[in-house]
């Protein structure tokens, strides 16, 4: 029984080591509003693992490349203090306390999904 145990912390060491915290380092969260839905985000994160942490069991399993190529992570957001809003890719956009996310591609939108309003905007 005994061998068993170590095997297994031996295991969960070796699991610690190659898995990683999909995060940034973060001391609060802050408010965004998606959709005219609230949430709550880990702050010093790009949007997109912002989404994740909204979603965890849907968003990583999106079509998103994590680093600008694909394009599939594409949002419409207002900033706070700003007057137009800003075409972005959530991969690359750190996150901002008060920002609103108004349009979002379809793989956001269906990966988001259960989370949004059903009358979510899509950008095409």
């Amino acid at each position: 029984m005994q061998g068993n145990g170590m095997a297994a912390q031996a295991g969960s060491q070796r699991t610690g080591l190659v898995m990683s915290e999909p995060f940034r380092p973060y001391e609060k969260l802050v408010e965004i509003m998606v959709s005219g839905k609230k949430f709550q985000v880990p702050e010093r994160n790009s949007l997109l693992r912002c989404f994740q942490f909204i979603s965890p069991e849907t968003v990583p399993y999106g079509r998103f490349c994590w680093n600008q190529d694909c394009q599939y992570c594409r949002v419409t957001c207002q900033l706070p203090d700003e007057d137009e809003p800003h075409e972005m890719l959530s991969c690359k956009f750190i996150v901002m306390p008060g920002m609103e996310i108004t349009e979002m591609s379809q793989e956001l939108k269906w990966c988001l999904g259960s989370k949004l309003p059903s009358d979510t905007p899509v950008s095409s």
